[in-house]
């Protein structure tokens, strides 16, 4: 998203007037974890595996870690398959899920999930020197 002093200006008049008209953020990265309750059994491995293959079909770069999946993308594309996940679990028959969501925008540059760990991995290598 442009953050020209201009835009800003516009943007700032426009959270005043319609806030309900504000564009969103054009790119994010999401971190986010579902959680299924009402399972049968304590293990919600099959659904989270579920959720995987649907994410590795969007399209969409994303990766799992231990306790939740990072996407990264158009803030509309995030925020839509955060929730078909949701859906595709309703679906299989998990009558209610809990999202726990983490999202982050930035306007000054692009900065993806792996340009973020990088930059602390640099840093930690500078360490070891």
């Amino acid at each position: 998203m442009d953050t020209s002093p201009q835009l800003r200006h516009v943007l700032t008049a426009m959270a005043d007037k319609e806030p309900t008209q504000l564009p969103t953020p054009s790119a994010c990265v999401a971190d986010f974890c579902l959680v299924p309750i009402g399972t049968p059994t304590a293990s919600v491995s099959a659904e989270i595996a579920d959720v995987q293959r649907l994410l590795k079909k969007s399209g969409i770069k994303y990766s799992m870690h231990s306790a939740g999946t990072t996407i990264e993308g158009p803030w509309t594309e995030c925020m839509t398959l955060i929730g078909q996940c949701h859906s595709l679990l309703h679906a299989n028959g998990v009558v209610r899920i809990q999202s726990d969501i983490r999202v982050g925008s930035r306007t000054d540059k692009r900065q993806g999930f792996e340009d973020k760990v990088k930059a602390v991995e640099d840093l930690l290598a500078k360490d070891e020197r």
